[in-house]
């Protein structure tokens, strides 16, 4: 039951939520401990309401994935787990988010309205929103930039728009290259994964997946050279660390388009060993420009 319970509410998927943690990095927080402590409660709570969603997207999926190939040993799908279990679950998982809101210092009414905007809107989406072409993809990336903007309220961290706009068009970018997997699927099976990958095909995400990787890049750029930005990290090479964005926007393409394995972000980050050595070396450089 308990590895039942943990398959359901997915906590290999709270890496996600590392995004809260990305103003205090940027903003040259990372060495002031309450903003630490504000970003660490604040991936908790978030990463506790993720998995309430996690639930409620298996509850209404549970017919669809008792006849998908590998979404058919899905805890509910496969019945390890009932469906009144599973809404228990979701609650709990619900009111622990929101307890946790309760350990932060500041801005706690204001970090919990973004949660609660961002389970609505993902409540919406597994029920509805996820079955529209193009806005799917769309709520993906704006419930990142939720996660963003979460995180910069818990650590009092003003963010810049260039971050923002990134932070949107590189989980566009990643939601479209799921998407070509399933576009890729349906090819080969001749059944849609989902009621909206037939107004997917490979050629619109190619040329989807081309435009918001350059876009991403171009706006990282702007980050690293805009003045607000030089002005607060009181540098002027942060433009260096751009190499590293760009190996890791073309190596998540070859793994996409090549290797034809772009079905789960999250695994990707916790397998392939380049795509690590990327963000390590990005995140070492960063932190060397920043901080020392």
């Amino acid at each position: 039951m308990i590895k039942s319970a943990l398959k359901l509410i997915r906590p290999k998927q709270w890496l996600k939520n590392v995004f809260v943690m990305m103003p205090m990095f940027f903003g040259g927080s990372l060495m002031n401990t309450q903003a630490v402590y504000a970003a660490v409660v604040t991936f908790f709570a978030y990463s506790f309401i993720a998995s309430s969603v996690y639930c409620f997207n298996d509850i209404i999926d549970v017919e669809y994935d008792r006849r998908h190939p590998v979404k058919c040993h899905r805890p509910i799908a496969s019945g390890a787990i009932t469906l009144s279990q599973a809404y228990g679950l979701m609650a709990l998982m619900f009111f622990l988010s929101m307890a946790t809101l309760l350990l932060l210092r500041v801005n706690m009414w204001v970090v919990g309205g973004i949660i609660l905007f961002y389970y609505v809107l993902n409540l919406s989406y597994c029920a509805w929103l996820k079955q529209h072409a193009i806005v799917d993809v769309c709520v993906v990336a704006f419930g990142f930039v939720l996660r963003l903007l979460a995180g910069g309220e818990a650590t009092e961290v003003t963010l810049s728009k260039w971050l923002v706009l990134m932070t949107f068009l590189l989980t566009l970018f990643l939601s479209f290259a799921k998407r070509r997997d399933d576009v890729i699927r349906m090819e080969e099976t001749g059944e849609a994964p989902r009621k909206n990958t037939i107004r997917y095909n490979l050629t619109f995400i190619n040329q989807a997946i081309t435009i918001t990787a350059s876009v991403t890049l171009v706006c990282y750029i702007m980050y690293t050279v805009s003045p607000e930005v030089t002005a607060r990290a009181h540098t002027e090479y942060l433009y260096l660390t751009t190499i590293f964005v760009l190996l890791g926007l073309l190596r998540y393409i070859q793994l996409t388009v090549v290797d034809k394995r772009s079905g789960d972000p999250t695994k990707i980050m916790l397998r392939d060993r380049f795509t690590q050595v990327v963000v390590l070396l990005f995140a070492l450089s960063f932190f060397l420009i920043i901080y020392l």
